[in-house]
């Protein structure tokens, strides 16, 4: 491993409660990036008192450890800089569907949306050592081979919905990882952080504003 590169080590598991949960408890021993991956999680959660749904096996459900100062190779961040996590992820999210040439917007703070329907949620929560953010805990729920939603949720696509194929979750989750290293070596540099200012704003949208 370069000097600045960051390789995820990949664990998964057939069912956990909550992704979120397993990295909070091994926070300690996980290299910066690990990810802790479910086919299925009984207790997944969303933003809020929301929960995930997920059909076992058919998308991605999984939490990153995100690390930041000592040797984690990633620069210290300030509380008051946190919102750069969740611009790293959501611009690792729309590099992966561009792949797949799907073309993605941010609904803030915490969902991804293709047109009006949502393809991807996520659940951050920090961990914090006085003014700065030690680790950040980075739950996500990406709709992969998943065709038949309930119909409690309104607006659900994925990515095999707007693609027509199928896909291997362990392949797309490594491709992912793969933006997502990419993406939060950005907050070493003053440039980079910047960078990443920009295209969350230029692609986010609220509520009250209707995404292109």
């Amino acid at each position: 491993m370069g000097p600045m590169e960051i390789k995820s080590e990949i664990r998964w598991f057939d069912v956990v409660e909550s992704t979120n949960d397993e990295v909070r408890k091994h926070i300690s021993e996980l290299d910066n990036l690990s990810v802790i991956a479910a086919e299925y999680q009984t207790k997944g959660r969303g933003q809020g008192d929301h929960k995930w749904h997920s059909r076992s096996g058919e998308n991605l459900t999984f939490t990153v450890a995100l690390k930041f100062g000592g040797d984690s190779q990633l620069q210290p961040l300030d509380v008051k800089d946190s919102l750069l996590i969740t611009e790293v992820t959501t611009l690792a999210l729309r590099l992966y569907l561009a792949d797949k040439g799907i073309a993605a917007r941010i609904k803030w703070p915490n969902d991804i949306y293709v047109g009006d329907k949502k393809i991807c949620g996520m659940l951050i929560e920090n961990i914090l050592d006085k003014s700065q953010v030690s680790a950040s805990i980075v739950g996500i729920g990406l709709n992969i081979n998943q065709t038949e939603f309930p119909a409690d949720l309104p607006n659900p696509i994925s990515v095999k919905l707007l693609t027509g194929r199928d896909y291997s979750t362990r392949e797309e989750l490594e491709l992912f990882c793969s933006y997502l290293a990419e993406c939060a070596l950005k907050t070493n540099t003053a440039e980079g952080r910047r960078y990443l200012d920009d295209i969350f704003n230029q692609y986010m949208f609220r509520l009250d504003a209707k995404p292109e």
